[in-house]
């Protein structure tokens, strides 16, 4: 059994029941689990691997609810930076149809990367076309070549543009191959124990884009399993709640109801249209919100109503969404960004900095179902990070309080990462991808696949 110290931080906050914050404190871990947090004087003296964390701030890593690994290929891409989400769609179906699955591997470590080097630890994935040779099987290996804990999901889409759906023909599946395949990545990949490493989720695209049968057929299967969550869009536009009324006779939040999509192994990403009894709903069933302030702006869609969510008692977490409609993959910005779009909503007063923190950690571990991650305890996953508040961005604000500065000011990078008690970042450094080769060829891919279609005339600049 191997162990690892980490000791004299300047903080810790462990985000535990009591919400301590622990001056000159520090984390004892055997194997993956954490043993002891407390004051470095109470912890074991010695361990296999000690890292002195003098001048920075220890807390539990970041969790992620709702992200495209894929769309890391499609950020900024001409034509889809100015459009609301159906116009932004109908741009870059097209793009992703040239997925494979080699691009699908290099997408998911991109964002990984990312992600990790920001602060996060965990993160779901929501991967929903399988054009060419592209399979669920590449996210899997690339977040275990990288060492992130994943919740992947297999997404689907069924219902193409000559059926009445958004996406086009040549990007959907059948129905029967969408839920084969389902089970078969449900059965390879998904572990239901505690402290997993990579769980399945199931998760249709949206209403717009998959049959009500296939809405039931999957939440069957998902329910036939252990753990086995389910995911989807719901009510993220105004244009999505149009489509419900007239091809379903419901707004988006009732028609997930009649198809057996509430329930505390469900979560929806974005619901932003709700009304006050939708809010009861979710709070009376269990089902979960995540929210996804960048991607919101982005395409203008609107303001989650989260102040109210949490006071229904609603499990809500932070989601960064796809990196076309976010272009980052930056949980801690996230947060900033929720707690700043409720006070725009209800005042300065209306939503606190610890209540932001909470959303990226305990709030999203929630959400994904999940009470062994979230929290720096006895007991729970070994998986933290620290930030040097002597840092240029922490500068002045670090000093006075280095959880207000964690989320008022802007963290660059994380210097330690440790996921499943295993040091993933170290100095600031990704110890499990050479960036810089990567990012040259995840670069040549973009190109590559945005290249086969340019912009249209329509979008082009004069």
């Amino acid at each position: 059994m191997s162990t690892l110290l980490v000791k004299n931080a300047d903080e810790v906050i462990t985000m535990d029941e009591q919400r301590r914050r622990i001056a000159g404190g520090g984390v004892f871990v055997r194997d993956n689990v954490i043993e002891q947090v407390g004051p470095t004087g109470d912890l074991p003296a010695e361990a296999d691997e000690v890292i002195d964390a003098s001048g920075m701030v220890v807390l539990p890593g970041l969790v992620n609810t709702h992200h495209h690994f894929y769309q890391t290929l499609t950020r900024a891409v001409p034509g889809s930076q100015d459009e609301e989400l159906f116009d932004w769609l109908v741009r870059l179906y097209p793009i992703w149809g040239e997925l494979t699955d080699d691009a699908v591997y290099v997408s998911t470590l991109t964002a990984a990367a990312e992600m990790i080097l920001s602060g996060c630890t965990t993160s779901s994935d929501h991967l929903y076309l399988y054009p060419n040779n592209s399979t669920l099987d590449a996210q899997v290996r690339a977040a275990q070549d990288i060492g992130l804990r994943f919740h992947v999901t297999r997404g689907s889409m069924s219902l193409g543009r000559s059926k009445g759906g958004l996406p086009p023909d040549h990007v959907v599946q059948e129905e029967d191959d969408i839920l084969k395949d389902c089970q078969r990545v449900i059965d390879a990949f998904h572990d239901p124990g505690e402290y997993a490493m990579t769980r399945v989720a199931l998760a249709p695209c949206s209403p717009f884009s998959v049959t009500g049968d296939l809405m039931r057929e999957t939440a069957r299967l998902a329910r036939s399993y252990e753990k086995v969550m389910l995911h989807t869009h719901v009510a993220e536009t105004a244009d999505e709640e149009t489509f419900c009324l007239r091809e379903f006779g419901a707004r988006p939040a009732a028609y997930m109801q009649q198809v057996d999509w509430v329930g505390p192994d469900v979560w929806w990403a974005h619901a932003i249209f709700l009304d006050d009894d939708e809010i009861k709903l979710l709070a009376e069933t269990g089902t979960g919100v995540a929210h996804c302030p960048s991607s919101n702006m982005r395409l203008g869609s609107g303001i989650c109503r989260v102040r109210d969510m949490l006071d229904a008692g609603v499990r809500v977490g932070i989601g960064v969404d796809g990196s076309a409609s976010n272009d980052s993959s930056h949980v801690m910005s996230e947060a900033r960004l929720a707690l700043l779009l409720q006070r725009v909503r209800g005042g300065a007063g209306v939503f606190s900095v610890q209540e932001g923190l909470e959303l990226a950690t305990l709030g999203s571990a929630a959400v994904l179902g999940r009470d062994d991650i979230g929290a720096l305890a006895a007991g729970k996953a070994a998986d933290f990070i620290g930030v040097n508040l002597n840092a240029l961005s922490m500068a002045g604000g670090a000093v006075h309080d280095p959880l207000g500065a964690l989320l008022l000011c802007t963290v660059d990078r994380v210097d330690l990462s440790v996921i499943d008690g295993r040091v993933v970042v170290r100095d600031g450094e990704l110890q499990t991808l050479d960036v810089a080769g990567h990012v040259a060829r995840h670069n040549a891919l973009a190109a590559e696949m945005v290249g086969r279609h340019p912009e249209p005339e329509r979008f082009k600049l004069v």
